[in-house]
């Protein structure tokens, strides 16, 4: 696997991705770290690709800026460490990209810019708690919070900030009047700024993405791609909901055009792997046919191979024959949102599947050997122990059916405690229920150490992020062992060979 740029110089350019060094920057875009790493180190050397991130730089770039990208997870930086790089830089703008479980650390970095440096933030907790950032006095510097899908408009804050007044979905403080005020455009030309043409974007930059493409265990180079923006469903803990995002048109590249970025990819970097991470790729009948068909004309199975995020529903209603072809066409493994083992959690999660229906798809892809892996989700609000047992239950069931089918595809459990976040279904119930805003977003990582399973069995630990309260009928210290117990087991289990 490819490690990490080095990071001995804090200020080094190395840090800094995609940017030439012999112009002055016009933006510096940063992903920040999930913790501060100074206080103690990460223990993993990979973490997920910035994409959305990087097709902002990439169009920003097409249209004559200098710009770059931090990725202060993927080194691995603290929160200083960060302030450093970025002071050091002398960007005109720095941009971030908000999660409701890392803000504090952004605050924390946005308070630490030189005055000369104008900040723009986006992302799924500016878009959810607006007001409150722009109220923020850490967040003095920002002159511009953009809701939604942001390439278009961060171009144009590039080229002249005064345009802001006219590009929609874009918000800022006026410190003077202590009001807060919002960028409006002509009603015809709305949808070209919110939800432009995706066929229309350049592809992805990849000198922006310091880890992607990387190699693989198996020796393969392998890239992360995009092919849809936007998701139909309305899962209740979810930020990417239809109901929390109306202003996001959900589009799907055309297949011609996933195959010639992924032709690209090949011919540049070698890659002969892909992982497709948005929801939709196998997230409905209409997309996976017209992929296929593309697929199957292009010989994409003969050339590559590829796993993707899928659900459980519509897998569940795909034939035979048409998972066949998923399986002839390179599929290798599909990410499924299981959540729960509980049919009454399921339906509080509006998830639209049963722990059943897990099975039978499970089963059915492992018979060809396609991978699965599935996604947990511990201590929902409403969960009782008798529905985390049947969770528990189900993903040994998963374990023993992959068992019952040596040869086949493999099946690995990846389980999370349940966090809310703003602007989601769950949030609101939580919110109604008489939780404070300052409790649900007091975020902290969870140390499973004193549950048993240590960091190396924990992978991507710092995903497992906690408020610290008991949301479901099991108290935190038994979700814990939970939560260790099934991470321990996949642990050995892969270790030893199985669920490889």
């Amino acid at each position: 696997m490819r490690q990490p740029p080095s990071t001995t110089n804090d200020s080094s350019p190395d840090l800094i991705a995609g940017a030439d060094p012999a112009r002055a920057l016009d933006a510096l875009f940063i992903n920040a770290p999930l913790r501060d790493y100074s206080l103690r180190p990460r223990t993993n050397d990979y973490t997920l690709p910035v994409i959305g991130m990087a097709y902002i730089a990439t169009y920003a770039r097409e249209r004559g800026f200098n710009v770059g990208i931090l990725d202060a997870e993927a080194h691995g930086l603290g929160v200083q460490q960060t302030i450093d790089a970025i002071n050091a830089a002398r960007p005109r703008w720095a941009g971030m990209n908000l999660l409701a479980p890392t803000y504090e650390l952004s605050a924390r970095i946005a308070a630490g810019l030189d005055p000369d440096i104008a900040l723009m933030v986006g992302g799924h907790h500016a878009k959810a708690m607006p007001t409150r950032i722009l109220a923020d006095p850490r967040m003095g510097r920002l002159r511009a919070l953009i809701i939604g899908e942001a390439e278009t408009r961060v171009a144009a804050l590039l080229d002249d900030t005064n345009r802001r007044t006219r590009l929609p979905g874009v918000m800022w403080r006026d410190r003077l009047l202590g009001t807060n005020a919002v960028g409006v455009s002509k009603p015809e030309d709305s949808e070209a700024w919110l939800t432009p043409d995706i066929n229309a974007r350049p592809f992805v930059n990849r000198a922006y993405l310091p880890q992607d493409p990387y190699r693989t265990s198996a020796g393969r180079w392998k890239a992360n791609m995009v092919g849809a923006r936007g998701c139909p469903y309305e899962c209740t803990f979810c930020g990417a909901a239809a109901s929390v995002n109306p202003d996001v048109k959900i589009r799907t590249r055309a297949p011609d055009n996933i195959i010639a970025e992924m032709d690209e990819l090949h011919g540049r970097h070698q890659v002969t792997a892909f992982r497709f991470i948005d929801d939709l790729f196998l997230g409905a009948h209409r997309i996976i046919a017209d992929m296929m068909r593309a697929f199957t004309h292009h010989r994409v199975g003969e050339r590559y191979v590829w796993d993707a995020t899928g659900r459980i529903n519509v897998l569940a209603r795909e034939s035979s024959t048409a998972l066949d072809t998923l399986m002839a066409n390179g599929l290798t493994e599909v990410a499924l949102g299981i959540e729960s083992g509980s049919d009454r959690v399921l339906a509080l999660m509006d998830k639209r599947i049963t722990a059943e229906m897990t099975l039978t798809v499970a089963r059915r892809l492992m018979e060809r050997g396609i991978n699965v892996k599935g996604y947990f989700l511990l201590g929902f609000p409403g969960e009782q122990p008798e529905d985390l047992a049947a969770t528990v239950r189900l993903i040994h069931d998963l374990w023993e059916l992959e068992d019952r089918l040596p040869g086949s595809g493999s099946f690995r459990a990846s389980a999370f405690e349940f966090r809310p976040y703003p602007g989601t279904a769950a949030w609101a119930q939580l919110i109604a229920a008489g939780h404070s805003p300052e409790e649900l977003l007091n975020y902290s990582d969870v140390d499973l150490t004193e549950h048993g399973a240590n960091e190396s069995m924990r992978a991507r630990d710092e995903f497992n992020f906690s408020v610290g309260l008991p949301f479901s009928g099991t108290d935190l210290p038994e979700l814990r062992r939970t939560l260790s117990a099934i991470t321990r087991e996949q642990h050995t289990r892969t270790s030893q060979g199985v669920s490889a």
